[in-house]
């Protein structure tokens, strides 16, 4: 027997609800028959939610009941939800896999091998080139967010607006293996201070606060991630000139 669902959805000339059609798509796939009702124009949209003493669309209803929105039938169907202000490593994780990525087809592609060293040298490097990028998508914002734990920038202000640039100059000078003089000390400097905050807001002021590590809007718990970051700036701040001597 097919089961039924109904689905009101604002679906206007100057705006299609994307809730609208993942509520429609996730209803579908558990196999639900759609009763799809477009909700035409703000005054329908708004009777509707007057209606029945709602404040947002879509709403689902499941023989004859109201589930809800997006979020409420994925918590009917069991699926996992995400609460506001809920913490995740997602971010972090994704950058740290395409730059791991990356760096294995860049030594494939260069040099037909795995060469596990420059993975390494090439994964690090490109983790602080997207996390630079991140960052620099709303510098206002980074900024304000890296004010609440960086020791320098709680006592010199504009090193939050200075810091992602120094990052991003960093690791493109890694990816070139030029001006080794000026990677190495710059990576060293910002990832000693970086790992000198994570310390102190976390295991000594025993400090519960986000991330600005790929953003201002970041959900990213400060701790062992952030302290890891900082440490890898550091051991390649300190690799560079010393492969340099060895090499």
């Amino acid at each position: 027997m097919t089961r039924k669902a109904t689905l009101y959805r604002m679906v206007m000339p100057d705006h299609l609800c994307p809730y609208g059609l993942k509520a429609k798509w996730l209803l579908e796939r558990e196999g639900f028959e759609v009763d799809d009702h477009h909700l035409e124009t703000r005054a329908e949209a708004d009777a509707f939610m007057d209606r029945h003493d709602i404040a947002t669309t879509p709403q689902a209803f499941i023989e004859r009941e109201r589930v809800g929105g997006y979020e409420d039938l994925r918590e009917h169907f069991g699926k996992s939800t995400r609460e506001e202000g809920e913490t995740s490593y997602q971010p972090i994780l994704a950058v740290f896999a395409i730059a791991g990525a990356a760096a294995v087809a860049l030594s494939w592609g260069a040099f037909a091998a795995f060469r596990p060293l420059r993975i390494a040298e090439w994964f690090v490097a490109l983790s602080m080139a997207i996390l630079a990028m991140l960052k620099l998508r709303d510098l206002r914002s980074f900024s304000t967010m890296f004010l609440n734990y960086d020791i320098l920038a709680q006592r010199w202000v504009p090193y939050g607006f200075v810091y992602p640039f120094a990052e991003a100059a960093a690791a493109l000078l890694m990816l070139s293996g030029a001006l080794t003089f000026v990677a190495a000390p710059v990576a060293l400097f910002i990832g000693s201070v970086g790992a000198a905050s994570v310390i102190k807001a976390v295991w000594i002021d025993k400090r519960d606060i986000k991330c600005a590590c790929v953003g201002g809007d970041s959900a990213v718990p400060l701790g062992f991630v952030s302290l890891t970051e900082n440490l890898a700036m550091i051991a390649m701040g300190v690799w560079m000139p010393l492969k340099s001597y060895l090499l």
